[in-house]
């Protein structure tokens, strides 16, 4: 992994992406993606995660984010990483209404019988990319990107009308990830 993208400074906030292996679009069901919400949300209580803008996409997720409490930030993102990934592959396994069940928990062991630090599956991708940022014109930018995404794949007309990023926050509306640190754009 080359040195630029790496988690150097603890305090700073991070853009990541990370997506699913294969870029399967597995946030196609809502449900999924509430176990991101439900786990972003521990993440924020439990373990001092500071989220400044987060959207789930089909095969992937972006987030701007802060660890707050001491933990490192590639620590913090991988604790999520690992939860999420076991959750989201044992609902998939439950979900009777999953018509790519068998595909897509093939493709998943599949993924982690070719890497010697999986013990089954590999639901992420390794790479996450972090950038870390350090103006407050950077932040600005990778906010409006990742609330630009969904408006990008032709979802939404406003990026405010996707439910599953925080740019209704920005909007001054709720939305439904609770603690959403609002920065000025």
């Amino acid at each position: 992994m080359s040195r630029n993208y790496r988690f150097h400074n603890p305090e700073a906030p991070y853009f990541v992406s990370f997506s699913v292996v294969e870029w399967l679009d597995v946030f196609t069901r809502n449900e999924y993606k509430d176990i991101l919400i439900d786990s972003l949300h521990y993440c924020q209580e439990k373990k001092g995660m500071e989220i400044y803008a987060w959207c789930i996409m089909s095969n992937h997720v972006h987030l701007v984010f802060r660890s707050t409490e001491g933990i490192p930030p590639g620590q913090l993102l991988g604790s999520f990483k690992r939860h999420t990934s076991m959750a989201v592959v044992k609902a998939i396994k439950e979900n009777d209404r999953e018509s790519r069940k068998e595909n897509l928990l093939e493709t998943f062991k599949h993924n982690g019988s070719k890497k010697s630090n999986v013990t089954y599956n590999q639901f992420w991708r390794q790479d996450n990319k972090p950038i870390e940022l350090w103006s407050n014109f950077v932040i600005s930018q990778k906010i409006r990107y990742i609330h630009n995404n969904p408006v990008e794949q032709g979802l939404v007309f406003r990026p405010e009308d996707y439910p599953y990023s925080s740019a209704v926050d920005y909007s001054g509306e709720k939305g439904v990830l609770n603690g959403v640190v609002v920065v000025g754009l």
